[in-house]
């Protein structure tokens, strides 16, 4: 022993706290064998780790190791066993599957736990039923994001890319907050009951007068409307007399005039309109009133909004786009079109005009996109637009009608009403 060690000593090896063979003989241990507990670890002979499994990622696991690496699941000496006697052929499944995860919440199991593990037939092969739910669960993934893609509209701008009064870049924003906010613009469809000295028929009457005063003006197209809108609006809240109705209605113009139009006209023309039965004093004192009483909100989307929009998404032409506007202006007169809101008038009238000039039912899957209606929603719309059209030239309120007989609006009230909407009824 002492000329061992002295040997040792020579060669330059420090062998303290080494213990030799007959050192060892009285004890009752012996070293253990390699029993392959670290896979794709170094061999080192006589030398057992007993530091865990270390995580590693996906792309740092070789094929050679993947084929006998179970993810995070303690090797014991049993199962150690298992694998060796499995053949080398058999594929597991990869690391992040079910397998894998049922076999990391055994890793906090006691060795003991482990030990009494049944590792029979099954030798943690992965079920098929496991493989057949994820496939029912990615199939049903997939549907329910189709559902919720919602069909991009076709893009009618690209040809107003270089025109800066288009705003090509915000203008879907534009009309997405016009559709959040018409119900602004929007009064409850029985206000005429609270009015205790006008009636339905008397809005009417006011309305059809306006037009024709609107169109003796050569006003804008977006005034007529604007001022239709600030008296239902008002007429909505405030009580009124019959003999300050034709006053509410041109004050209305008169503030839609200041509000769209480059050149307003002045007040004394307004009162010539009226034949003089108000006066100056009268006219600014009811235009307080209103702006008081609709607190000088006057940026509300009106049917006039969504009608350029509409138009360009059906692509147009000045036939269909003056009798669109000839639908739409008869809508205005009538009290019962209350019922519906601004987007749906625009639309409705551009469905019926373009039934009118077709002849059939014509509505294609771009109009439908940038509406937001289908052609079933605008039915019920559309049906009572073909009956204005059928009776317009008939009974008092004719001024809409007289507008667009002329050569100026292309004779578009003369054109045959879509009747076939109507037998649709039954």
């Amino acid at each position: 022993m002492e000329n061992l060690r002295s040997e040792n000593y020579h060669r330059g090896v420090a062998m303290e706290g080494v213990k030799f063979a007959s050192e060892m003989a009285n004890t009752n241990r012996r070293a253990l064998s390699d029993i392959k507990n670290i896979i794709g670890g170094p061999h080192q002979h006589l030398a057992v780790s007993k530091r865990g499994l270390s995580e590693k990622p996906a792309a740092a696991v070789n094929a050679k190791d993947q084929s006998g690496f179970v993810g995070h699941r303690p090797v014991t000496r049993k199962f150690a066993a298992t694998l060796a006697n499995q053949p080398t052929t058999a594929h597991l499944a990869p690391i992040g599957s079910e397998r894998q995860k049922r076999n990391a919440d055994t890793a906090f199991h006691t060795p003991a736990d482990m030990e009494s593990t049944k590792m029979g037939d099954d030798n943690d092969i992965p079920l098929p039923m496991l493989s057949e739910m994820d496939e029912a669960m990615s199939s049903e993934l997939k549907e329910i994001e189709m559902e919720d893609i919602e069909e991009a509209a076709p893009d009618i701008d690209s040809c107003d890319t270089g025109n800066s009064l288009a705003v090509v870049e915000y203008v879907d924003e534009i009309y997405r907050f016009y559709r959040r906010t018409e119900g602004s613009s929007c009064v409850p469809t029985n206000y005429m009951s609270s009015q205790s000295d006008i009636n339905e028929k008397m809005r009417g009457i006011l309305i059809d007068w306006l037009i024709e005063v609107h169109y003796k003006l050569e006003l804008l197209e977006e005034t007529l409307f604007l001022t239709v809108n600030i008296i239902d609006r008002f007429l909505a809240s405030e009580n009124v007399v019959r003999k300050k109705l034709q006053l509410v209605g041109v004050t209305a113009m008169l503030l839609a005039c200041k509000y769209e139009e480059v050149s307003v006209p002045v007040v004394e023309d307004l009162i010539l309109i009226c034949d003089r039965a108000y006066t100056r004093a009268d006219i600014l004192e009811m235009e307080r009133r209103i702006v008081n009483t609709l607190k000088f909100n006057m940026s509300v989307p009106t049917p006039y909004c969504f009608m350029r929009r509409f138009l360009k998404a059906a692509q147009a032409e000045k036939k269909l786009e003056l009798l669109s506007f000839f639908m739409i202006e008869l809508s205005l007169v009538e009290y019962e079109m209350l019922k519906f809101c601004p987007s749906m008038l625009a639309a409705a009238a551009i469905y019926t005009a373009q039934c009118t000039i077709n002849g059939f039912k014509s509505w294609n899957k771009c109009c439908e996109l940038h509406t937001k209606y289908s052609e079933e929603q605008l039915m019920d719309c559309s049906k009572i637009m073909v009956e204005l059209h059928q009776r317009a030239a008939h009974g008092k309120l004719t001024g809409v009608h007289r507008k667009y007989s002329t050569f100026r609006y292309g004779c578009t009230a003369k054109s045959e009403p879509a009747t076939f909407l109507l037998d649709a009824r039954a």
